[in-house]
């Protein structure tokens, strides 16, 4: 069995980002609850929609920061 990844990802609108898997299927995640709610300030900065949108797949995950200061694995 192929282990699921994320393959590519693109912004969408505000804090919601389409995500494409390994195996081809889509799915819109909106990261909005967690920035508005989350008590980690460290990911404060990701509020702010320009910083939001600056994330990238490394290693089959969805990542922000170039330490992965935020991250979501798959």
């Amino acid at each position: 069995m192929k282990t699921i990844a994320v393959a590519d990802a693109r912004h969408i609108d505000g804090y919601k980002v389409e995500i494409v898997f390994n195996d081809q299927k889509k799915k819109v995640v909106d990261f909005g609850t967690f920035l508005t709610t989350h008590s980690h300030p460290q990911y404060n900065k990701y509020k702010a929609e320009k910083n939001f949108k600056k994330f990238k797949i490394e290693n089959g995950n969805i990542v922000w920061g170039k330490d992965w200061d935020m991250v979501f694995p798959v």
